[in-house]
């Protein structure tokens, strides 16, 4: 049985408790990172946390721990539960007031909640990233303020739901005729030698795996344009990929059922995934 972090606690997960006036249960009203484990290590750790922190500070919420105890959770963590490659999810919430109420409580009588724990997936051999995964379009409904990871993931379960039952693996979500992201992934497309993904702002997240994987084409001579793009662009182009903590890099062959490319994954996304993870090992902590 796993153990988990509950509030300065390491606990069975059977045991592990937060009250049921809880603002994360009540209100969504918490923040999440997904921290990926290789080889017993933490991958991008510092980028996760910079990322919390920013999270917490638009909220108004509290860090309930420093940088560098929040390492040792992880690790620790990591550690008890043997975990070779996977994951860490951590989430903070606004606490559990006695009451449920609209306002926020103040911080200095409801400290904030904690809670980490973490899954054993197998990341570096995924069936998905060799034969690609399908994805289809849907509205972009969400709240404006998408660079912030907050819990309020309803609409992109709705929306993980909407391409299973179409047959498909994911969905790209579209604002104003443009593609934001998927539903749990920056997304991209490939032209040529080019690769081309929204620039930064409230509309999507700024994603970690993202920014090193930006970095990491543009070392390799790879040209990186950010600015919006259709469905439509996407079907018509050579390749198109997407990324997070825990897909790496992931090609996609298919867009509404319209073939991408070959329909097979690309070079590029393919030599962007070997780059990502061979970093990514060297990186880890």
């Amino acid at each position: 049985m796993n153990t988990v972090y509950v509030n300065g606690e390491y606990v069975p997960q059977s045991d592990a408790r937060v009250s049921v006036y809880d603002r994360g249960f009540l209100m969504a009203d918490g923040v999440y990172e997904v921290t990926s484990v290789l080889d017993g290590k933490l991958v991008d750790f510092d980028g996760h946390v910079k990322r919390l922190w920013r999270s917490l500070s638009e909220l108004d919420m509290a860090a309930p721990v420093t940088e560098d105890e929040l390492l040792e959770i992880h690790r620790r963590l990591v550690e008890l539960n043997n975990i070779e490659e996977g994951g860490v999810y951590l989430q903070v919430t606004r606490g559990a007031a006695p009451e449920r109420d609209f306002a926020f409580p103040n911080p200095d009588e409801v400290p904030s909640t904690l809670v980490l724990f973490t899954f054993a997936k197998n990341l570096v051999g995924s069936p998905a990233a060799d034969k690609g995964i399908k994805v289809i379009s849907i509205e972009d409904i969400r709240w404006g303020r998408r660079d912030i990871k907050t819990v309020q993931l309803l609409y992109p379960s709705m929306g993980k739901m909407l391409a299973k039952k179409a047959g498909a693996d994911d969905a790209w979500m579209v604002e104003d005729g443009f593609v934001t992201e998927g539903t749990s992934n920056n997304a991209y497309i490939v032209k040529g030698n080019k690769i081309i993904t929204r620039g930064l702002s409230n509309d999507i997240l700024h994603g970690i795996t993202r920014a090193a994987v930006l970095r990491f084409a543009q070392e390799a001579q790879m040209e990186v344009e950010e600015r919006n793009f259709t469905i439509e662009e996407a079907q018509q182009a050579d390749e198109a990929f997407i990324t997070s903590a825990t897909t790496f890099v992931q090609p996609v062959v298919a867009i509404d059922e319209a073939q991408i490319g070959d329909g097979v994954p690309g070079k590029v996304a393919r030599r962007l995934r070997e780059i990502y993870i061979e970093e990514s090992r060297k990186a880890a902590i």
